[in-house]
């Protein structure tokens, strides 16, 4: 719960039974009608929870909300740090606990401190949200992304190179190193490499960490 006094202590109750009787993993509180600054903080809120429902595929409304329920296994299964308290419903999803439903609740106007929220904690959120998309969907297979791009870049490389070879001998004389588009190739074929060797390694580190057999989707 947030500390300023706009979550309201009596919404426990109905949270602790929805996750108790009626068996979800995790109940998020959803703050519809809300007391804040429509510009600063209502608008960036709609637009952010739309674009984390959009790439978590979670329905949602209010990611923001701090009035979570949770059961102790979702505790257990991930990991939450710096302001990574917003994407707990997709770490859980994440981790295979899927069942997660949503409680309006109660918004009370702000008796105490002053929000924290900013344009700088808007833009940090979309940050933190595709780390957590990155995580979620090549967390366990990083050479599915940085394999696949590697590739693609090493191929455009090679048959750019393949081409000033050949027009070399067929069409003019001129030296390779003479032309842009020799560099153009050269750098995107090491980009590829680079790329394909992060995939390995990422691949390397991926299978030999500790918790290599949780659950992920």
């Amino acid at each position: 719960m947030d500390a300023d006094m706009q979550d309201s202590p009596d919404e426990i109750p109905q949270l602790r039974k929805m996750v108790i009787e009626d068996d979800f993993d995790l109940v998020s509180g959803w703050k519809k009608k809300r007391y804040d600054n429509t510009f600063t903080k209502n608008i960036p809120s709609k637009l952010f929870n739309a674009a984390a429902r959009s790439m978590s595929g979670i329905k949602l409304h209010d990611f923001n909300c701090g009035l979570k329920a949770y059961k102790k296994k979702v505790v257990k299964s991930i990991e939450v740090y710096g302001e990574m308290h917003r994407y707990v419903p997709v770490l859980s999803k994440w981790a295979g606990l899927r069942n997660i439903g949503e409680k309006i609740v109660e918004h009370r106007a702000r008796k105490y401190g002053v929000t924290k929220f900013g344009w700088s904690r808007f833009i940090n959120g979309f940050l933190d949200l595709m780390t957590i998309f990155f995580m979620g969907k090549f967390g366990k297979r990083p050479m599915h992304f940085f394999g696949l791009w590697g590739s693609i870049f090493f191929f455009l490389g090679f048959v750019t190179f393949a081409y000033l070879t050949v027009s070399k001998f067929v069409f003019d004389n001129s030296g390779l190193t003479q032309r842009p588009l020799f560099f153009f190739a050269l750098t995107i074929m090491i980009i590829g490499t680079q790329l394909f060797l992060a995939g390995f390694i990422g691949e390397l580190i991926s299978r030999n960490s500790a918790d290599r057999n949780r659950l992920f989707s």
